[in-house]
């Protein structure tokens, strides 16, 4: 398993570690090897403090997986868990937008290649189901086989476009390979940061006009659930993952107990692609798409499998507010410290908006004296 140092990564090897000697035939689990960056890579240095299920069943190999040398950490590999959805987004601002992009990209054609060059069965490649978009009439909920539609813009979103073009060719170059696509919702869980969870950094929860929006989640510990029903079962294709049913906005509002502020589309957006192009907003403008509009998934291959989320999405929403509160608490409102930390381009239109509402009903209050 590969960037398996990374939150997601962690919580993926406790369950397959956990799940060594269950089960029988070739969709067992005999053991796990865990790779990630070389030594000098900040998120390796405490991997031995993370404690899974059986210490005795992981063992750690260090390697560039964005390297051919990446099969030499594969070697013997029967299923090779490629897990590239972002999750600590201020390790992913502080890199390059290119050289962040070219490394993933070649890190999807280092692994996929390395699979099929040492024998392995299948890859299980982990994305994000924002490759789908998020538009104001997507279906509910998106088809799990459905059009990549997201704009390929030069943030997250477009790198995951890209490894998933990787994805779709190495199904017709290695065609002895399985290859499966793994789609989650919104991630939250211990330590994952993302720019859904930056949205709830902000003073209240920004809606756009005219828009509803749905929320849906997917706990950590559930997607590592997926991840191995996948491989017990061989799944293939494009699967989707996340908690059952949704939140309103209105439901996302009373069980946060944010307030919410609504702003015209022209003014949400335009805040953002004018933030974005000053340098305040270090993520593209495309990304509030993803705050405003729903991009719901179902989970019915994995369900028809057996599997079954075990957080709801009331359940999630309450870990992403308390390690958002624990954020908060050890370092300070990230937002009023610095404008250039932001990662969520719906908490810098919210934060923008709200201070535009102030000014005009301070306005008002002095026309009303006057």
């Amino acid at each position: 398993m590969t960037n398996a140092a990374s939150p997601v990564g962690r919580a993926v090897t406790d369950v397959l570690a956990g799940a060594v000697g269950e089960g029988v035939g070739s969709g067992s689990v005999g053991a796990v090897v865990a790779v990630d960056r070389e030594a000098g890579d900040d998120r390796t240095a405490d991997r031995t403090a993370y404690r899974v299920a059986d210490p005795a069943a992981v063992r750690w190999h260090l390697a560039d997986i964005s390297t051919p040398s990446v099969a030499d950490a594969l070697s013997g590999a029967d299923v090779v868990v490629h897990l590239a959805t972002p999750d600590d987004l201020e390790a992913t601002l502080s890199v390059d937008p290119h050289r962040r992009r070219t490394d993933a990209v070649r890190s999807a054609q280092a692994v996929l290649t390395a699979a099929a060059a040492v024998g392995a069965r299948q890859v299980v490649v982990v994305t994000s189901a924002m490759v789908f978009g998020a538009r104001p009439d997507s279906p509910v909920p998106l088809p799990e086989d459905g059009p990549l539609d997201a704009l390929p813009d030069e943030g997250v979103v477009g790198d995951l476009l890209e490894i998933e073009q990787v994805v779709a060719r190495a199904r017709e170059t290695y065609p002895g390979l399985a290859v499966t696509s793994l789609r989650p919702a919104a991630i939250v869980g211990p330590d994952v940061d993302t720019f859904t969870t930056r949205h709830f950094e902000a003073p209240r929860l920004l809606a756009v006009r005219d828009a509803s929006m749905l929320w849906q989640f997917c706990h950590v510990d559930d997607l590592a659930g997926a991840v191995l029903t996948v491989i017990e079962d061989g799944l293939t294709g494009a699967l989707t993952v996340g908690a059952p049913g949704t939140l309103t906005e209105d439901e996302l509002g009373r069980l946060s107990g944010m307030r919410r502020i609504d702003l015209p589309r022209s003014l949400a957006f335009g805040t953002a692609e004018r933030l974005h192009r000053v340098g305040v907003l270090r993520t593209p403008a495309t990304e509030l798409h993803f705050v405003v509009h729903p991009w719901v998934v179902s989970s019915s291959s994995l369900i028809e499998a057996g599997w079954r989320a075990q957080h709801g999405n009331e359940q999630c929403l309450q870990v992403l507010l308390e390690h958002v509160a624990r954020r908060k608490a050890s370092s300070g409102r990230r937002i009023e410290r610095s404008g250039t930390a932001l990662g969520a381009a719906g908490a810098a239109v919210a934060l923008v908006g709200t201070a535009a509402v102030w000014r005009q009903a301070k306005a008002r209050q002095g026309r009303r004296r006057g």
